[in-house]
């Protein structure tokens, strides 16, 4: 039951410090409550507590994000590329960082050709996506999706897609869980992720993983203590396999923040291998 100190961990959502907020801009421009526009640096200020904002500014990003994983045993992470610093992280310490690439399926064909360019210059393992957070918002089953999950088929790329009521104050029906049924009937052979908990229609989530072998869930932006009761059960009994560790470093929560709640998870003792290194191995092909 209590979690093992030895195996090395991979984390499916981690990034690095920025200089300051501008990176949530996409969102913002959509937000229309004072509060979110005026008040909040980060979008969804309100859901966490201790944002680490103390690390933002650095000079040295890559290296505090290395620092934590080291800290806490994390000894790969999946990462968003397409700027300098995630670049140069890719460059520098390929032994630590894994490659996706995200996507707004509103830009069509250009969105297909950014995989494209990416698998072939980083070598990304996987694509992301945020209908919630698409301007406009793109529905997880609309067709505008269609090519770019055709093209994770044909590239053998999983796709991680946030899905349950999104953080931002934005509208939710794009994200709703009962979408994913229509993509996996259409694409049996899609590995398809989701992000950010799936809330508050995690069991449908169960149901759906129990349906189609090729979708997982992954714990992103969610700090163990809150982890879905119906996920732990799931996990602890048919759904082993299906069950990602994913953090939120430094979005909205710390390394010390998850790693100090994870103890306390109640996993089986043989899911914890699995949540923590052996599901991503196989859903990202890592050798």
């Amino acid at each position: 039951m209590p979690m093992p100190k030895h195996i090395p961990i991979i984390d499916c959502m981690i990034g690095f410090p920025a200089r300051d907020f501008s990176q949530y801009e996409f969102i913002r421009k959509q937000l229309r409550d004072k509060q979110s526009k005026e008040e909040f640096e980060f979008p969804v200020e309100y859901m966490f507590k201790h944002v680490p904002k103390e690390l933002y500014g650095s000079e040295n990003p890559i290296s505090i994000t290395l620092h934590e994983m080291d800290r806490y045993g994390v000894e790969r992470g999946l990462i968003g590329v397409g700027g300098d610093v995630s670049e140069r992280a890719m460059k520098d310490h390929p032994d630590r960082f894994i490659g996706s690439i995200d996507v707004d399926p509103n830009q069509g064909m250009d969105a297909v050709r950014r995989i494209v360019r990416a698998h072939e210059q980083y070598g990304i393992k996987a694509v992301s996506a945020f209908p919630a957070g698409c301007f406009p918002q793109v529905p997880i089953d609309d067709k505008k999706f269609y090519p770019i999950y055709a093209k994770c088929v044909e590239l053998g790329l999983p796709i991680f897609v946030c899905a349950g009521v999104p953080g931002p104050r934005l509208p939710m029906a794009c994200q709703h869980v009962e979408r994913i049924d229509g993509v996996m009937y259409d694409f049996p052979d899609l590995v398809f992720v989701t992000r950010h908990g799936c809330e508050p229609w995690e069991k449908l989530a169960m149901k759906l993983m129990l349906k189609w072998p090729n979708l997982y869930y992954s714990t992103s932006a969610f700090a163990p203590k809150h982890y879905p009761e119906e996920i732990i059960k799931y996990a602890n009994t048919r759904g082993a396999d299906k069950i990602l560790y994913a953090g939120y470093f430094p979005m909205g929560l710390s390394l010390e923040r998850i790693m100090t709640d994870m103890p306390k998870v109640p996993f089986k003792d043989e899911v914890w291998p699995k949540f923590l290194r052996e599901n991503a191995m196989k859903v990202l092909k890592l050798a």
